[in-house]
C-alpha cells in the first residue's frame, strides 16, 4: 500500500484552500500509518476568549498532543475552530474541556491530550489540562 498523500486524502477537506473565516468545524484526513503508535503536537501561541462575566479577553497559548487512530487532524480547519471562540464568553476550565470534546469526536483518537496556559489576570495565570483515554 502507498503510505503517501492520496487525491482521496484530500476528498473531504473543504476548508483547506478556501477563504478564511472562524468556524466550530474540524476536518480530519486518513491516518496511513494506524498500526504505529505515534504522537501528533499542535501548539497555537495565540488563542484568545472572553471572560463569561466581564466581557474582557482572555489569551492562552494551548497545546494540543494526540495518538491517531484512523483519522488525522488536518491545521487549517484547528486553526478556524480555535479563532471562533475569541468571542465567546467561556471559563478556562470550560473552554479546554470542549475543545477535547470536540477533538475527541472528530478524531476518535487513541489518547489525546490539551494543555490551555492562560495568561496572568488578576495576579492569577491558570493552566488546565484535560485528557482523553480509548
Amino acid at each position: 500500500m502507498d503510505r503517501s498523500t492520496q487525491d482521496s486524502d484530500l476528498s473531504e477537506l473543504t476548508i483547506l484552500g478556501s477563504k478564511t473565516a472562524p468556524r466550530r468545524r474540524l476536518e480530519t484526513f486518513p491516518n496511513h500509518h494506524p498500526e504505529r503508535d505515534y504522537t501528533v503536537t499542535l501548539e497555537a501561541e495565540e488563542f484568545t476568549c472572553l471572560c463569561p462575566k466581564t466581557g474582557q479577553p482572555d489569551f492562552a497559548r494551548i497545546s494540543i498532543q494526540y495518538t491517531p487512530d484512523e483519522r488525522i487532524l488536518e491545521s487549517k480547519s484547528l486553526k478556524l475552530y480555535l479563532w471562533s471562540y475569541r468571542d465567546e464568553g467561556v471559563f478556562h476550565e470550560h473552554v479546554a474541556n470542549m475543545i477535547l470534546d470536540d477533538l475527541v469526536d472528530a478524531l476518535a483518537p487513541r489518547w489525546c491530550r490539551i494543555r490551555a496556559e492562560f495568561s496572568v489576570r488578576g495576579g492569577i495565570s491558570i493552566t488546565v489540562e484535560a485528557e482523553h483515554k480509548k
